[in-house]
């Protein structure tokens, strides 16, 4: 198993991507922190991943909460003794046009997709670099390449997530950090329930695959980059779009 013995924590780990890379890393032999903002929304990950034969529990924490970050990483530590690998997953949106989008929108976003990853992985390098090794991966967007109608603050998010991780490969490689982001395109997420059929069919007619991507397409590239396979590849920015251009 590609992750036999790996200590993962995921963020954001309670449905859509962030659950399925909770499983698809335990059948991978890893053991699964599920960190949500709310414990009971981990649950069923953490049910699902033990039915896998991992070792899982759940952990409430708030990656826009720096000290309450500092205090899961502790707890991690002090139940397993490291983490191995970082899945910066968490995130939200809030979309308006840029002439309406509020401030309060527009802080929500950064505060979550790119403060939140800033604040998760500060809180893990101590660790992976006083073993001298570890991986970071950090969820950007095919929109974070492109730009994307209605989704200032989000795309100005998933860039900046991109330039975390082209930076943070050169200052961290040299202590054995690997650091990737994956960059998904449309995939089926609760994200995607509120949306009309009629959107989401021509969402799927953007794609030259003509579908739209399910979660465990982008769980399996987060568990390759996770794994001694990937031992090589730092610093890239992967897309997972079906081919999608924006």
């Amino acid at each position: 198993m590609k992750l036999q013995d790996r200590v993962a924590l995921i963020t954001g780990a309670g449905r859509g991507i962030g659950a399925a890379t909770a499983l698809r890393f335990a059948r991978e032999g890893a053991t699964i922190v599920a960190c949500d903002v709310h414990e009971d929304t981990v649950r069923q990950t953490v049910h699902d991943c033990q039915d896998a034969g991992a070792t899982a529990i759940g952990l409430a924490a708030d990656v826009t909460d720096r000290s309450g970050m500092d205090r899961a990483v502790a707890s991690i530590l002090a139940r397993f003794g490291r983490i191995d690998v970082l899945v910066n997953n968490a995130g939200i949106t809030r979309d308006a046009r840029f002439e309406k989008m509020t401030e309060a929108q527009f802080d929500a976003v950064i505060d979550v997709n790119l403060k939140g990853v800033f604040n998760a992985a500060q809180a893990v390098v101590p660790g992976m670099i006083e073993r001298g090794r570890g991986v970071i991966l950090n969820a950007s967007s095919v929109v974070g390449l492109h730009g994307n109608f209605g989704q200032t603050n989000y795309v100005a998010a998933k860039a900046g997530v991109i330039g975390f991780t082209r930076t943070w490969c050169r200052e961290l490689g040299p202590k054995g950090i690997r650091v990737n982001a994956v960059a998904p395109g449309f995939i089926r997420t609760p994200m995607l329930d509120s949306v009309p059929d009629t959107v989401l069919t021509r969402m799927s007619d953007q794609v030259p695959m003509r579908r739209i991507g399910q979660p465990e397409e982008v769980a399996n590239l987060y568990a390759f980059l996770a794994s001694d396979e990937a031992s090589y590849i730092n610093g890239a920015v992967i897309e997972v779009t079906g081919g999608l251009r924006l």
